[in-house]
């Protein structure tokens, strides 16, 4: 029997086909015959203890314009559905936290709700890859900016970066006798009000930030490295990084062997482990993306991994 799979996702008309990951979930879902349904961030809501939400079936296609085509948008219950995929871009907000409490009111009614509600709000992208320190760079996340001066100090050069942004954005590279290093601290502290990190630079970054993507605790066998260009030090896709598929190294295989496990137990089954050189430094766990370069590029159906999960926990 086709599973009913809601997916709430950042609108679908401003995505590109053929990078966007979610898309590639719901092609393969499409391919296997199961009916997709489709909401924004807008369209939650409960009566009581009964989560809802408006959607509107979903017809998905290979294609670079008309790719998809909506019917009309009405509220049901989400205990209706057999899984719900959550795929909104971070920042992981007010907003978003809501939207994770919503989702395990529909857990609790059977509903496979990857990733889960519970382990999105543990599993902060950034703080969460220090449970592994034996796989992390020398690290600090404060609030003071002298502390985090501090560290810079000791470092010579270090990444300056929010909690809770993705994408690049918001990271400096700084060195101790950078005249912009004070207002930097200020900017990402807010004078001392929010946390920021502070990570050793890799200089390894030059050969790419390898992005591991982690279905059900297994490691995809390749993993894309997202090479910086031009004068920008950052590798990520959305600020012009080149992405280059690799095999993964004997160290990759070793981190991925020390977080799996975890991620497995707390029901994260699609991550996104961001390694530099030899050493962990995100792991991604709301909408990690990289599934379509590498299945170009390595000829490989990495949303059908997922899917095959998936498929196994409803016992389709």
């Amino acid at each position: 029997m086709p599973l009913a799979i809601a997916v709430l996702m950042d609108p679908i008309r401003a995505i590109k086909p053929v990078k966007d990951t979610t898309f590639a979930m719901l092609l393969e879902a499409s391919r296997r015959g199961h009916r997709l349904y489709y909401l924004e961030q807008g369209d939650l809501a409960c009566d009581g203890a009964a989560p809802r939400a408006r959607t509107a079936e979903l017809s998905v296609r290979e294609a670079s314009e008309n790719w998809f085509t909506l019917g009309d948008r009405q509220w049901r219950e989400l205990a209706s559905m057999d899984v719900l995929l959550l795929r909104k871009d971070p920042p992981f907000d007010r907003e978003y936290l809501y939207d994770t409490l919503i989702a395990e009111l529909a857990e609790r009614e059977g509903v496979t709700v990857v990733n889960r509600p519970q382990s999105l709000r543990d599993a902060n992208e950034k703080l969460f890859a220090l449970h592994f320190p034996q796989c992390c760079p020398p690290t600090r996340v404060a609030r003071d900016p002298d502390l985090l001066r501090g560290f810079v100090e000791a470092e010579g050069v270090a990444v300056l970066k929010p909690l809770d942004g993705m994408g690049g954005r918001g990271v400096f590279r700084a060195q101790a006798d950078d005249p912009n290093l004070n207002v930097i601290l200020e900017t990402l502290t807010d004078g001392g009000r929010s946390l920021a990190m502070a990570q050793r630079w890799l200089p390894e970054i030059d050969q790419g930030d390898k992005r591991i993507l982690v279905v059900d605790g297994e490691a995809v066998p390749y993993c894309l490295a997202r090479i910086p260009q031009g004068s920008d030090f950052r590798g990520n896709l959305a600020r012009g990084g080149r992405g280059e598929a690799r095999p993964l190294s004997d160290r990759d295989r070793w981190i991925v062997a020390q977080v799996a496990p975890e991620l497995v137990r707390r029901g994260l089954l699609f991550v996104g482990l961001d390694v530099i050189g030899d050493w962990l430094t995100e792991v991604n766990v709301t909408s990690p993306t990289g599934v379509r370069e590498l299945d170009a590029q390595c000829g490989l159906n990495i949303a059908g991994l997922l899917l095959d999960a998936l498929e196994a926990r409803r016992g389709r």
